[in-house]
């Protein structure tokens, strides 16, 4: 008997899926654009005007339009691509059942092995490229200044990427950590008189120890609700610095806050300063610099530490952890140290972070350390991929960065009107990126990830396989 042919008559195959629908396309772009409109008539279509004592509204019913008809346009967009895929999906490819599986690394996995030296390259040439472009030190102050803003970011990311993306512990207060590093260094330069260099490992080492108070109430929580526990501690130490005024000064905040040094040399013009010791023009830039490079080392310490730490047994719990709780219990592993590690270390590295961020305002107050700080903070880390450490990075340059590349964007103005301010619209980007995250990469910017022990090759696993992205 003659075995049945692998492929069939074309009339005998099932009919592949429509791939467009464009009159449902239109109706649910229609439906769409309604809801938007809904949504913008509180929101968008009038503006309030002030002149003196006189208040009045400004019907904005253009940008409204204009608005309703990008919505509509993604939406058909949107179908139009989601049918593609499905119909793409559906059909199977002639090879599929002869095609030889390998586990070489694709282009992104092979671009990433270059990735890291790139960014770290451009990171410590940042202040020299922009000075060139620029065409002086004070004209690259905004620029560098944007620098130290995004690595503060990024170090923050790492830190809590410790707590979120490698042992799997949803936390909504971070800032409390950030916090209390900052007001650390506040009283303890302020009141004893001691330079940054002593308060930075004091920050980092009583914020960890609040990372430990955070971990005990908490060891039996998960999920949900370990995010609210979490989320109510940090409202607690805002709270707190605002009602111990004995301590904190209350909502004034700590003004007046030393600056740090270059090892016992102030950034002044007199004798003994950095410029004169160094036989340089005083320059207020000089001090601007150094506070870039001296967030820069603390981030790189940061990562440093997390890379070692992922390939000691403690990192390996975390991952473990993160991946099942139960079955790393069954393995021995005590979970009430995993956990109170990952919260200390965590918020030690938010400690450091919040000491320069003190020295770097020479002011601090509670309005500082709301809970926007640690939803963008903890954004960072989702739309990174959690546990990926480079995904982080280029998610602080996005989500910081961002927003002050709006404030440059003046060409929208002739598009939408000479009273159009982008900036306005930052946290309604800002969510619509984080849904388009969602459906299109909600395992982060870079979800694959390297085992942390290898046998005998290294090979990368699709974010498909795990639980969290990259580990």
């Amino acid at each position: 008997m003659n075995a049945p042919p692998i492929t069939t008559a074309s009339a005998e195959s099932p009919a592949l899926p429509n791939r467009f629908d464009l009159t449902a396309a239109i109706k649910d772009g229609l439906k769409t654009a309604l809801i938007m409109l809904g949504l913008s008539i509180p929101i968008l279509a009038y503006k309030t005007d002030q002149s003196g004592g006189d208040l009045w509204l400004s019907p904005r019913w253009g940008l409204v339009a204009i608005l309703c008809a990008l919505v509509f346009g993604l939406r058909i967009l949107l179908h139009a691509f989601m049918a593609t895929k499905a119909a793409r999906e559906a059909t199977p490819s002639p090879h599929q059942a002869t095609e030889f599986v390998h586990a070489e690394p694709n282009a992104f996995q092979k671009t990433s092995r270059f990735a890291i030296p790139f960014f770290l390259g451009v990171a410590l040439a940042f202040p020299v490229i922009i000075y060139f472009i620029q065409g002086g030190l004070n004209e690259s102050r905004y620029w560098v200044d944007l620098g130290i803003l995004i690595l503060t970011y990024v170090m923050l990311g790492w830190g809590l990427n410790i707590v979120v993306g490698l042992a799997g512990l949803l936390d909504l207060g971070y800032v409390a950590f950030y916090a209390v590093g900052a007001y650390s260094y506040a009283l303890l330069s302020t009141t004893f008189g001691l330079s940054f260099w002593i308060c930075l490992p004091l920050a980092g080492i009583l914020a960890g120890f609040w990372g430990m108070i955070l971990g005990f109430p908490v060891l039996r929580l998960r999920g949900d609700y370990l995010a609210i526990v979490t989320l109510a501690f940090g409202e607690i130490i805002r709270l707190v610095l605002i009602n111990w005024t004995d301590l904190t000064n209350g909502g004034a905040g700590i003004s007046s806050i030393p600056r740090a040094t270059f090892f016992g040399l102030p950034f002044t013009s007199g004798e003994g300063g950095f410029a004169q010791t160094f036989g340089l023009e005083f320059n207020g830039m000089h001090r601007i610099i150094f506070l870039y490079y001296l967030i820069l080392a603390l981030a790189l310490l940061t990562n440093f530490v997390t890379m070692r730490l992922r390939k000691l047994p403690v990192g390996r719990a975390w991952e473990a952890l993160r991946e099942d709780e139960i079955a790393c219990r069954s393995l021995g592993i005590n979970t009430t140290n995993v956990k109170l590690t990952a919260f200390a270390i965590g918020a030690m590295f938010g400690g450091f972070a919040g000491s320069f961020f003190a020295v770097r305002q020479g002011f601090v107050s509670p309005e500082s350390f709301n809970f926007l700080e640690s939803a963008i903070i903890l954004a960072i880390v989702v739309l990174g991929g959690m546990g990926s450490q480079i995904g982080v990075a280029i998610a602080a340059i996005v989500l910081v960065g961002g927003p002050e590349i709006l404030r440059n964007l003046t060409f929208l103005q002739a598009v939408f009107g000479s009273g159009f301010d982008p900036n306005e619209y930052r946290l309604l980007l800002f969510g619509a990126g984080m849904v388009a995250m969602m459906v299109w990469r909600p395992r982060g910017l870079i979800s694959e990830r390297s085992p942390t022990v290898i046998l005998k090759e290294r090979k990368a696993i699709s974010g498909s396989l795990v639980k969290e992205g990259h580990g």
